[in-house]
């Protein structure tokens, strides 16, 4: 097999064609238990998400975990699928779609935008073929994680390192590490907390529940706890939040490890249990509603805080397609991308003459 895969072809005098994709978690392509075996197996094979050794790790992926999560697994997910499929991939996919929208405006050189998954479809070598095909000479690649973690943003850049490998002349590259601290995102979570209070009246405690990672990722230098807890803080302070207003919490445990604390469902629990009969719940971490969110906090983090002693539960939504967010992730695009997007100064001619120049030297387009 060929290390190099075919150029797509090539055009002397072309323009550079600025490209940009958005990259999120994954999704099965069904909730079924053939799709979510799949799914699995493809992320927690990932030494980014599960760092035990592999001979010690492989039998119980293999063995264990992919015998028996993916049944329990899909049914949790049928109970968020919609008619128009995973919910983390439509909204994911209108991001696109709204993005590539904001940005063609009043831009005479078009820029394309698509969506891709880290795990599952469509893959990020799938898409970043497709933006080499369209005529990208310029790519930015922006994980739709705010907060950066080795095992999210850390493996959007190797599966970006491992396409590049297989690319004989590459585009020019950007990757956005991260936006925690983003005016304009933060700006865009409060007023969707502000819109929620509003309509339902505002809860005695908003719990801001972010999306866990093992202890031992902390301990070994992962900044993610810290864009977590800097995250909250900037919230807190949009919403003129005291401490005692709010508590920042970590959901989705898997395994028998310690994972960075508070838990989201045990502090509901006990919150329930202190006296506290109204909470709002809001998940700054995930920028679209899925599995996590719409199944774990509003279903079964519902239920644990109702049985605890609760009253009244309220979710507020992820940004998905708000237009506050899409005009933030605008910002964030033209802001990294910079001159990438500079209106071109050069003599329209040049583009002619340099495909002339070529073809006399032998080129054959």
């Amino acid at each position: 097999m060929p290390r190099f895969k075919p150029e797509p072809p090539f055009r002397h005098g072309t323009a550079p064609k600025v490209g940009v994709l958005l990259v999120n978690l994954g999704t099965p392509d069904a909730p079924t238990p053939s799709a979510l075996r799949r799914y699995l197996k493809e992320f927690l094979s990932d030494p980014r998400v599960v760092e035990i050794p592999r001979l010690v790790w492989w039998p119980i992926l293999n063995g264990i975990i992919l015998n028996t999560r993916p049944k329990k697994s899909a049914l949790k997910y049928a109970s968020v699928w919609d008619r128009d499929g995973s919910p983390l991939a439509v909204h994911t996919q209108r991001q696109a779609k709204l993005l590539r929208g904001y940005l063609g405006q009043n831009r005479q050189q078009p820029i394309e935008v698509l969506h891709a998954m880290r795990y599952g479809n469509p893959s990020m070598p799938s898409q970043l073929d497709a933006m080499r095909a369209a005529g990208c000479t310029r790519i930015l690649v922006v994980p739709l994680y705010p907060q950066y973690a080795g095992s999210t943003t850390g493996s959007v850049a190797d599966a970006l390192a491992s396409w590049m490998q297989g690319c004989r002349n590459l585009p020019e590259l950007r990757l956005v590490r991260a936006f925690a601290d983003d005016d304009a995102y933060v700006a865009a979570l409060a007023a969707s907390v502000r819109e929620h209070w509003q309509r339902n009246g505002r809860a005695e405690r908003l719990v801001m529940s972010f999306h866990g990672v093992p202890r031992y990722t902390l301990d070994r230098g992962d900044p993610y706890h810290c864009e977590c807890h800097k995250t909250a803080r900037r919230l807190a302070e949009a919403l003129a939040l005291k401490p005692e207003d709010y508590v920042l919490t970590f959901q989705s445990r898997f395994g028998r490890a310690e994972w960075l604390q508070p838990y989201t469902e045990p502090t509901l629990q006990a919150l329930a249990k202190a006296g506290v009969k109204k909470v709002d719940v809001i998940c700054p971490g995930f920028v679209s509603d899925c599995l996590e969110t719409l199944e774990e906090i509003a279903m079964e983090c519902k239920h644990a805080f109702i049985a605890a002693g609760g009253e009244q539960f309220g979710y507020v939504p992820c940004l998905n397609e708000r237009d506050d967010w899409i005009r933030a992730l605008v910002a964030l695009v033209e802001r990294q991308a910079g001159d990438w997007l500079a209106a071109p100064t050069t003599d329209p001619t040049q583009p002619a003459l340099a495909a002339q120049r070529a073809a006399k030297l032998g080129a054959q387009n």
